[in-house]
């Protein structure tokens, strides 16, 4: 893997230009002569590159010696341009991050196609929004555990995580504002898990604990694992990429139906039959309008982590999914059909 800096001025879509804008991204692999092995895998809520890291290896459906995986971190997760390392942080969508990854990708990559777009949670946003945008590049799309527009009741919960943030008083000050970290914390443990999982209690297994340390009772769980996560963050990274979050819609207002109808790539669309924000009925109601995409379910009590690689029984089936994916082949014709 090597990490690299790209910086760019960049006009944002709500007008301004975040000057000397920087994306770091991570590579697995190299670019082949026929410029056919190009995979863009933008990263997710709170992760880096190197979360995204469990789905790449050698013998794996993302194996940097057959694929060049690319890696972009997101405008707001502290590794790019972000809050916590840029005076003035403005606004930023998935519109800005698509054209800051499409500069990188013009000036690092040759402009390849995109042999496969795929994240989970916000890297399946846009993941989306890159296959909705330039179909005649995407060849393929594959989705965990997101939705090309934020639903009314995703919205909720990200209302409820930065209230709590926000509450405190040292909120948007040169202090840490703790109390408003661990409250959002507490406000996310009860969504980014299912009511199953909690309930039996399997923050106890031996698997989850050689990660994350011994959970005996459910406030071990809360203050070991969430109050630890949250506080190890920056407030104002954790409110760029929410707001962003907030904002996602592939169509930025208009016709839904119309923009993921443009689509060519060959689609599948996951999530767990258990996530509580980027349910089941949502993720089918989208897939439903790109031609020809396949949703599945992931049968899983892990709701959305299921996406993050905790569960290595769930990331086996996201393995197995992006390698049946790759294996399909698509015509150069059918790719460019919407130019």
């Amino acid at each position: 893997m090597e990490v690299t800096d790209f910086t760019t001025d960049l006009p944002l879509a709500g007008g301004a230009t975040l000057r000397e804008a920087r994306c770091r991204y991570a590579v697995w692999g190299r670019l082949n002569a026929a410029r056919d092995n190009l995979i863009l895998y933008p990263t997710r809520f709170g992760g880096t590159h190197e979360q995204n890291a469990f789905l790449i290896g050698p013998g794996m459906a993302l194996d940097p010696e057959r694929w060049c995986i690319v890696v972009p971190n997101m405008l707001g997760n502290g590794a790019s341009s972000s809050p916590s390392n840029t005076t003035g942080f403005p606004m930023v969508t998935h519109a800005d991050n698509i054209e800051l990854q499409r500069r990188l990708l013009t000036d690092h990559f040759d402009d390849a196609p995109i042999a496969l777009a795929v994240g989970w949670s916000m890297g399946a946003q846009q993941s989306y929004r890159w296959a909705a945008e330039e179909p005649h590049r995407v060849r393929r799309l594959l989705t965990v555990c997101g939705t090309a527009r934020t639903t009314p009741h995703n919205r909720v919960f990200l209302e409820g995580v930065l209230a709590a943030l926000s509450a405190d008083p040292r909120y948007g000050s040169d202090e840490a504002p703790a109390a408003g970290l661990k409250a959002a914390g507490r406000v996310y443990a009860g969504w980014a898990y299912s009511q199953a999982w909690i309930k039996r209690a399997a923050y106890r297994e031996s698997a989850y604990r050689e990660t994350f340390g011994d959970f005996e009772t459910l406030e071990d769980w809360l203050e070991g694992y969430w109050d630890k996560l949250f506080l190890a963050r920056h407030a104002g990274d954790l409110t760029a990429c929410a707001r962003t979050w907030m904002t996602n819609d592939a169509a930025d207002g208009g016709d839904l139906a119309e923009t993921l109808g443009r689509i060519t790539a060959k689609t599948l669309v996951m999530t767990a039959a258990t996530d509580l924000y980027f349910t089941p009925a949502d993720c089918r109601e989208e897939a439903a309008m790109i031609p020809g995409a396949e949703y599945r379910d992931i049968e899983t009590d892990w709701g959305h982590m299921c996406g993050s690689g905790q569960s290595k029984s769930d990331a086996a089936v996201i393995n197995r999914a992006i390698a049946e994916l790759l294996a399909e082949p698509v015509t150069h014709d059918t790719a460019q059909s919407a130019d």
